[in-house]
């Protein structure tokens, strides 16, 4: 099945918090748009572990200037999120086309194509800018080692309560890693962490919550590591390797490798944009988020590439691409982002607004 759509302003093409608030912002402003995402919106949290909180405080988090009410005025949990992000697109009648996969894009004189495929089948669409919303974890940083898809190892953490009274074996040393390692020794897990360095990065760990596992890892209720790297995994076993080449062996009724996740980055490849360094870092003009091809947009953790070193984008600091994209699409800085207040993010600019 293909049909054709008539040619709308702007194209967003991912519904986790900044494609959504981006969404706001250009209906706000009386841009038509389009908006695709291959999963539900916010799909990214929908897997985090259940009861997960958030690094920031709501303040922070918090898009298109509606608050996020909290019983107990602390951080919210990644299903408290995610009913927010439900309650705005109610609230604000934003059209999402969710699982429907924007599959390529081509650039015409004045506008792009967008050839989509979902259970309908394939579509076709028209856009005069398109805007790549789509974040930064779509599949995660496998090790390659042997055994990493016996069917009890994961990298994905759900919740602790199947590793009660198992030796529970985690692979990282960042705040998944980290928390799934609290969460679990507390429900009744034997828990221990490897972590290829020798200290936790305190960049790279909830500050309220790295106080506790040093605590424990102290105390020796969790048997820590340090650089360790696993070689292979067997059923019983995870064989790892020290610093100084050494091998041992340890016992393991489950493996978390918990090891990160990558973004992909084939749109982008799809579109003509350049990508650049080991991260693969789309290219992009900081003070519009226009990339090297004229008219297509990158807003969001997407910005940071393929694979990062650190991380370096989330969502309380990348309210400001929401700002620079409609600003140089309408010429008018959009009123608000997040709930604090909007100017803060605004640069001292010309009018930038595209031709």
């Amino acid at each position: 099945m293909s049909d054709s759509k008539p040619i709308s302003e702007v194209a967003i093409i991912g519904a986790g918090p900044i494609g959504i608030e981006l969404a706001a912002a250009l209906k706000r402003a009386g841009v038509s748009t389009l908006h695709f995402d291959t999963q539900q919106i916010g799909y990214t949290l929908s897997w985090w572990p259940r009861q997960t909180y958030f690094f920031s405080t709501t303040e922070r988090i918090e898009i298109v200037g509606i608050p996020m009410p909290s019983m107990h005025q602390q951080r919210v949990t990644g299903e408290e999120y995610l009913a927010y992000l439900r309650g705005i697109v109610e609230a604000l009648d934003l059209q999402i086309n969710t699982y429907e996969s924007v599959m390529g894009i081509t650039r015409l004189d004045s506008s792009f194509e967008l050839v989509t495929q979902s259970r309908a089948g394939e579509r076709r669409y028209q856009a005069r800018r398109v805007v790549f919303a789509i974040g930064d974890m779509h599949a995660p940083n496998l090790l390659h080692i042997p055994g990493e898809d016996l069917p009890h190892v994961t990298h994905y953490f759900d919740e602790p309560h199947a590793y009660f009274r198992k030796k529970l074996f985690i692979v990282g040393g960042r705040n998944s890693a980290v928390e799934a390692a609290l969460r679990c020794w507390r429900a009744g897990a034997d828990v221990t962490l490897s972590y290829r360095r020798a200290e936790f990065d305190p960049k790279s760990v909830k500050h309220f919550i790295l106080p506790d596992l040093l605590a424990q890892i102290e105390l020796g209720t969790i048997t820590f590591l340090p650089e360790t790297t696993p070689l292979e995994i067997t059923p019983t076993q995870v064989i790892l390797q020290r610093v100084d080449g050494s091998r041992f062996e340890q016992s393991a009724d489950f493996v978390l490798l918990l090891t990160g996740f990558l973004g992909d980055m084939t749109l982008f490849e799809r579109a003509g944009v350049t990508l650049e360094g080991e991260s693969r870092a789309p290219v992009f003009d900081p003070h519009t988020m226009q990339t090297n091809i004229p008219g297509l947009y990158v807003a969001g953790t997407a910005a940071g590439g393929e694979r990062k070193a650190r991380y370096s984008y989330f969502i309380e600091n990348c309210h400001v691409h929401v700002g620079r994209i409609v600003q140089h699409i309408t010429g008018k800085w959009p009123e608000k982002l997040g709930t604090i207040p909007s100017r803060q993010y605004e640069l001292p600019l010309e009018d930038i607004r595209a031709n």
